[in-house]
């Protein structure tokens, strides 16, 4: 079951040249989607539409007219944007059996490739927290809990703790996606990054996530988080991938005024030999507090990597670095506090049944619909918006956060094309660790390494590098200029060429339905 996908060179020639049929894909997805429901990586499974896309998709290769590469590829979409015809919940009460009139833009696009949708993933509520473990739907379990990699290094301390308090969390808050996307049920998937949202839960989970420029891709019908900073992520198992649904979500959207004007040219990655012409800088002030020794072994050894190949390494800083998660907290709950302004009770979601007055309604219905997590954080973003508040707090973090974004400019400027960085502070932690501390403590910790390229609104992805020694994933991060994606991705590329990370091995899988999996050689994901 080799992990590295290809849906370019494998899939799509598989699919034309009639070795698979969309339909024996969708159904083989679904299967898998069914056997690993324990994971709880999806909150809507939509298989009755699912399989008829992939006839239509059927029709259309028949015909020898396939719609594109994505034509009659299962992909899943991340439950904080807006589909019609399937429940939009973002894992909160307030939004339970909530359909939107509209598909999203990044799914409309999909569909008009011929993509076929199978369903809506978990994260945390409204996409607030770092585990996926917030949401109504209950945790994500991350399918390396159940690999033979980790269940070789991780010995229960007692017999009364089994495997099924031993499991360890995805990350988030697009942990569904990534456990969707690394347990196979989908080629890819989409998430949303805000703060991390969709390179954390990558690193976890061992896939490639991408949070490309900030206007490079539509916003429009994601449910917003913090408009300034959202964007949707790409989540696949290879780099190449990621590039191919980059280059069919990407470009100007006139329902989003933040999108670029320019038409986007979708690209082939080239396969990069010489990078003697690259310069990578080394940020110090991302060897922060709490960075594991492991993952900063693991990061030198990349750089060493870099250097040995004859590419030019040279630390540098980015000094405003250690403000950014303060600065980051204070716009992002004060963006949080007006976006969930729109969830009264009155138009659409959930509406209380205390209806004494127009006010008890309104304040039951947020009481009844929110988490303690999203209350927590419209009552701190309130609270930076009060009028004595304003200038002290959100303005003054509104400059820090120019600031941040100089320091960028700064190193790009000096000759530096990428940086590389970690993307966790260490491996995925076991469930019942994680929810030790509150999930304000855990994003502040979780973001720190992610959350900087948001507020630069620079494009940074996540590429799965090797295994901790507990048997589970570690990833690292690469930064780029502004819309210069290309570049990024071909670096990408090589480093994932160079490090050869190992394919998830599931056990779990294959002893709760082993008939799926011996087919899937045939669709050959690598």
């Amino acid at each position: 079951l080799p992990l590295k996908g290809g849906l370019r060179s494998q899939v799509s020639a598989a699919l034309k040249e009639g070795r698979v049929t969309p339909t024996e894909l969708c159904q083989r997805c679904l299967a898998l989607i069914k056997s690993t429901k324990f994971l709880n990586a999806y909150i809507t499974v939509a298989e009755e539409t699912a399989l008829k896309q992939a006839e239509e998709s059927e029709e259309r290769y028949k015909k020898g007219q396939p719609l594109g590469i994505l034509d009659g590829i299962p992909i899943a979409v991340k439950d904080n944007f807006n589909t019609t015809g399937i429940e939009t919940t973002c894992a909160s009460n307030m939004l339970k059996g909530y359909i939107s009139p509209y598909n999203a833009t990044v799914v409309q696009k999909l569909l008009d490739q011929g993509a076929v949708l199978l369903g809506k993933t978990n994260l945390d509520e409204f996409a607030m927290g770092s585990g996926s473990t917030d949401g109504v739907f209950g945790p994500v379990r991350n399918p390396w809990s159940y690999s033979k990699q980790y269940k070789k290094k991780s010995v229960p301390k007692s017999r009364s703790e089994s495997e099924e308090s031993n499991w360890v969390i995805t990350g988030g808050s697009s942990g569904g996606s990534a456990a969707a996307v690394s347990s196979f049920t989908c080629f890819a998937a989409l998430g949303s990054d805000t703060g991390g949202s969709t390179r954390n839960p990558a690193a976890h989970c061992g896939v490639v996530g991408l949070k490309p420029t900030y206007g490079l891709i539509s916003r429009h019908g994601l449910i917003p988080l913090v408009n300034s900073m959202d964007v949707p992520g790409i989540l696949t198992r290879c780099v190449d991938d990621a590039a191919v649904l980059l280059g069919s979500l990407a470009g100007h959207d006139p329902k989003d005024s933040t999108t670029i004007q320019d038409d986007f040219m979708p690209f082939e990655l080239p396969n990069l030999t010489d990078v003697s012409k690259l310069s990578i800088g080394i940020p110090k002030e991302y060897h922060a507090p709490g960075l594991s020794s492991e993952i900063l072994s693991l990061w030198s050894k990349a750089a060493d990597l870099f250097k040995n190949a004859g590419a030019k390494v040279v630390e540098v800083s980015l000094p405003h670095t250690r403000y950014s998660i303060v600065c980051y907290h204070v716009l992002c709950t004060a963006e949080v506090a007006s976006n969930m302004a729109r969830f009264d009770g009155l138009e659409y979601g959930h509406r209380s049944d205390m209806k004494e007055s127009t006010e008890i309604m309104y304040a039951a219905t947020r009481r009844e619909g929110f988490n303690d997590v999203v209350r927590g954080r419209i009552l701190s973003g309130n609270y930076f918006l009060l009028k004595q508040n304003y200038e002290k707090y959100f303005v003054k973090a509104q400059k820090v956060r120019r600031l941040i974004a100089n320091d960028f400019v700064k190193v790009f400027r000096s000759g530096v094309d990428i940086l590389l960085t970690p993307t966790t502070l260490s491996d995925a932690a076991p469930y019942m660790e994680f929810i030790q501390e509150d999930n304000r403590t855990r994003s502040a910790q979780d973001d720190i390494l992610t959350q900087a390229a948001n507020m630069a609104g620079l494009p940074a992805i996540n590429v799965p590098t090797a295994l901790s020694k507990r048997g589970l994933p570690v990833g690292l991060q690469f930064i780029g200029r502004s819309f210069q994606e290309k570049q990024l991705l071909t670096v990408a590329k090589w480093f994932e060429k160079q490090v050869q990370f190992p394919m998830i091995q599931l056990e779990e899988v294959k002893r709760h339905d082993s008939g799926v999996f011996q087919h899937q050689k045939f669709f050959s994901f690598s």
